[in-house]
């Protein structure tokens, strides 16, 4: 699946049609026209547009098609581990939201309230 086939997957899951999502993302209906239809390559700026306006979508598999786990964390930050199994972790900890991200580039959101 190529980057337009991404972000057509992106507005078909939104239920928006292409003039509806250039308008959401904040570019010309022209600019998307042409990405889709593989005229254009998007631009980083392009791409930044979606992933800033669904926050929904993963960056890595919008670019390359995978979805890649972990993080990047600079060498400033603390990481706090705890095992699997562990009733009573170190810290206080609460789940903000559980993301199951498939191989076809679909996902599902699930928010504590929902379990």
């Amino acid at each position: 699946m190529l980057i337009p086939d991404r972000i057509k997957t992106i507005m078909k899951a939104n239920q928006l049609s292409p003039s509806q999502f250039a308008d959401k993302i904040g570019v010309q209906r022209s600019s998307l026209s042409h990405v889709l239809s593989g005229r254009n390559k998007p631009s980083l700026d392009f791409l930044s547009k979606i992933i800033q306006h669904f926050p929904k979508v993963n960056a890595s598999w919008l670019i390359t098609g995978e979805v890649r786990e972990g993080e990047f964390r600079g060498e400033q930050q603390e990481v706090t581990k705890t095992t699997r199994h562990s009733k009573s972790p170190q810290h206080s900890q609460s789940i903000e939201k559980i993301v199951f991200f498939y191989k076809d580039g679909t996902f599902r959101e699930f928010e504590p309230t929902d379990l």
